[in-house]
């Protein structure tokens, strides 16, 4: 008798999406050749294999290890009505408040990236209004009471002809950090209005466009050789002490070969606070995608790194508990343009499996808090940095310098959005990363470029689930009485 045996090892049931027609689907998160794989069928549309990550047991730790408590917004905004990913609000079934919000203020740009997920660009109509954009964050703060972190958006947010108007709206309402998203275009040209954006500083940070230092990498992401422009913006933005964050868009085989080197050279700009890598989202302009070939997963981010970097080693590259499956993080002391990578200072088996230490957080409920508050996305960089000050307290070898502050701490972030290919409902309930919409509903990123964007809500109507009962005959189970045979 021959024994049939398939060529994995079955970890999941999962409730995806078909990439084609977005109806809700069964799936199964399988472990084959050292990776994580989603294998679904659409009766429709047939089969489809996703490539999640190429390292299983950091997957398995995402999934079973980094796990804190879900913390709630203080209202909801929509009823369930249909079910996730289709109620999106924040409907009460959604499991995490906004650690980050996105307003985006213009749809228009002065670039027109091939990769834009929101499809701005030159020809895009006009801004919003100030009126509007102040419902869009007084809609966040009656969700969030004091919103953690807010970032103006777009379109490129800097066009915006009330756009210091709209940072001090921002600044009269309880916002913890802001942040600006711009290309750097209107900081490069325009060296007073970088002056001017010094003068917020407190509370403020500038997440600046900067995906590669090869220009044939810059054309396909954004049709623009922009290094100089890049250059340029930094200049100012050292010059005035505007604190910066570096954010990279990924696609796999075109710029990831230079994750080590943007990591070094943020270190040597005294404005920044760290990088944020962003692996291409199937959404937007994106064309010719195959999930089998050209997702760049955020496990093969992580290990560059720390394979390109010569800063950070694996086991200081963990997961955000927020939402494990798509944020993973890393904090250092950056003294004298070198970093001494926090988790490098503390045996890794402390902070991913609580193992045998002087230190153990599974055993010590306030180290452990401090461990997670210190890894979370809901930190503004300044928060953080106190954060980190108390977690060092706690380590007996470890000196921290009475000037230790905001411009001490540099951060490596990895967000991986989720798309049609690789949504997950069990992962999209725990979406901290949300747009505003205009109407005041927040709705994570992941489903909001899908589902919500202008518009195409009335075009995936068909996707709604239907009732399956509906027309039909219901038919009762008989039903045991008590101590009847079974």
């Amino acid at each position: 008798m021959t024994t049939k045996i398939r060529p994995y090892l079955f970890y999941d049931v999962a409730l995806a999406l078909c990439s084609r027609c977005l109806r809700k689907v069964e799936a199964k998160v399988v472990f084959q050749d050292g990776c994580v794989y989603m294998d679904k069928r659409c009766p429709e549309h047939g089969k489809e294999r996703v490539l999640l990550a190429d390292d299983i047991e950091y997957y398995k730790k995402c999934r079973e290890v980094f796990l804190k408590p879900p913390e709630q917004p203080l209202h909801n905004q929509t009823p369930v009505r249909y079910g996730c990913p289709y109620d999106c609000g924040l409907c009460p079934d959604h499991e995490q408040h906004s650690c980050l919000a996105l307003i985006e203020v213009t749809d228009q740009c002065n670039l027109r990236c091939p990769i834009c997920y929101a499809d701005s660009g030159p020809d895009r109509p006009g801004f919003r209004s100030l009126e509007q954009i102040e419902g869009m964050m007084d809609a966040l703060v009656r969700s969030e009471g004091e919103p953690d972190v807010v970032q103006l958006s777009g379109g490129e947010p800097t066009i915006h002809p009330d756009f210091f108007a709209i940072l001090d709206a921002a600044r009269a309402r309880p916002i913890k950090h802001l942040m600006v998203n711009t290309n750097g275009l209107r900081i490069a040209e325009d060296r007073e209005f970088a002056r001017r954006l010094g003068t917020y500083r407190q509370g403020f940070e500038i997440y600046l466009q900067f995906d590669s230092f090869k220009r044939e990498a810059l054309m396909e992401l954004r049709g623009a050789d922009l290094r100089r422009i890049r250059a340029k913006a930094l200049e100012h933005l050292n010059e005035f002490d505007v604190s910066t964050t570096l954010v990279v868009t990924l696609k796999k085989g075109l710029n990831d070969d230079e994750v080590g080197e943007i990591v070094r050279f943020a270190l040597e700009q005294p404005c920044v606070r760290g990088v944020t890598f962003q692996p291409v989202q199937a959404a937007g302009r994106l064309e010719a995608f195959d999930p089998a070939t050209d997702r760049l997963t955020l496990t093969e981010v992580r290990r560059a790194i720390y394979e390109q970097s010569g800063v950070f080693r694996a086991e200081d590259v963990i997961p955000v508990p927020c939402h494990p499956d798509c944020l993973a993080m890393a904090y250092a002391l950056k003294i004298g343009g070198q970093a001494i990578p926090l988790t490098g200072m503390i045996d890794p088996q402390v902070l991913i499996d609580g193992a045998r230490n002087t230190i153990v957080f599974e055993q010590e409920p306030e180290l452990r808090g401090k461990l997670f508050q210190a890894f979370s996305t809901n930190h503004s960089p300044e928060s953080g940095a106190a954060s980190l000050r108390e977690l060092l307290c706690c380590l007996p070898s470890v000196q921290v310098p009475d000037s230790f502050g905001y411009a001490n701490v540099f951060r490596i972030l990895i967000v991986q959005f989720m798309d049609a290919y690789s949504m997950d409902v069990r992962s999209v309930k725990k979406s901290c990363i949300h747009i505003v919409h205009p109407d005041g509903r927040l709705i994570p990123f992941d489903t909001y470029n899908l589902f919500y964007r202008e518009g195409r809500e009335q075009a995936w109507e068909d996707a709604r689930p239907a009732d399956p009962w509906a027309g039909r005959k219901k038919v009762g189970l008989p039903i045991l009485a008590a101590g009847a045979a079974q």
